[in-house]
């Protein structure tokens, strides 16, 4: 049996360590952060910032999921053309640019592609302007490369995970931050397995993970 690879992006935050320790159940994994991963089985730990090219070559990629982010809060008033660079090179371009290099691989295994979005890549939130809009172009970039290519290409879009990343967006506000009113990471490691085990004859296209108590249901 030829042995499945695994490409995974944001391989040290929140969601990407779960979602590397469930693909490496099955996959050698190929775990992509700036900073160093706990040494498990299965896993090569790829330091790297995707903001630069990578120096990685691999004869297939079964599936590449592309976890990594940035997140601003921030008015349109109050952003700078740095943010906006940033954001688009770290949320979009770089995404696009690392499918790029990897198509040789996913056409090899007829791979699967899977991109990490957000609610707010299909619904504006007032207050995250830079953010909106690179996730609204990730979603953009999914649907075309799906019509472009003979892969299978997925947008995964949780709501708000107990990550660093959305704590600190709560905490920087001084809000009351719950991690039981947020997405366990490990689920969304699960709904990477859900899209990777769908069989040969279709693809999951956009996959929704909410919390279980919506924003509006809250205790005040």
């Amino acid at each position: 049996m030829t042995e499945k690879i695994a490409v995974v992006t944001g391989a040290a935050g929140g969601m990407g360590v779960e979602i590397v320790k469930e693909l490496a159940k099955d996959h050698t994994v190929y775990a992509i952060s700036r900073r160093e991963i706990e040494s498990q089985p299965g896993v090569v730990w790829v330091q790297a910032d995707i903001r630069e090219p990578l120096q990685l070559e691999l004869p297939r990629v079964d599936v590449l999921v592309h976890g990594a982010a940035v997140m601003q809060d921030a008015t349109l008033p109050e952003t700078d053309w740095q943010d906006w660079q940033n954001s688009f090179l770290v949320n979009v371009t770089a995404p696009a640019m690392l499918t790029k290099q990897f198509l040789p691989g996913l056409r090899e295994a007829a791979g699967r592609v899977i991109f990490i979005n957000s609610g707010a890549g299909s619904h504006a939130h007032a207050g995250k302007s830079v953010y909106v809009a690179t996730k609204h172009a990730l979603r953009g970039l999914a649907d075309t490369l799906r019509l472009e290519e003979e892969l299978r290409v997925t947008t995964l879009s949780p709501g708000p995970t107990d990550t660093a990343m959305h704590r600190d967006s709560y905490l920087e506000k001084g809000l009351e931050y719950r991690a039981d009113w947020a997405i366990a990471p490990i689920e969304i490691a699960r709904a990477i397995r859900f899209v990777v085990s769908a069989g040969e004859s279709t693809q999951i296209t956009n996959l929704d993970v909410r919390p279980r108590l919506e924003l509006n249901r809250r205790p005040k």
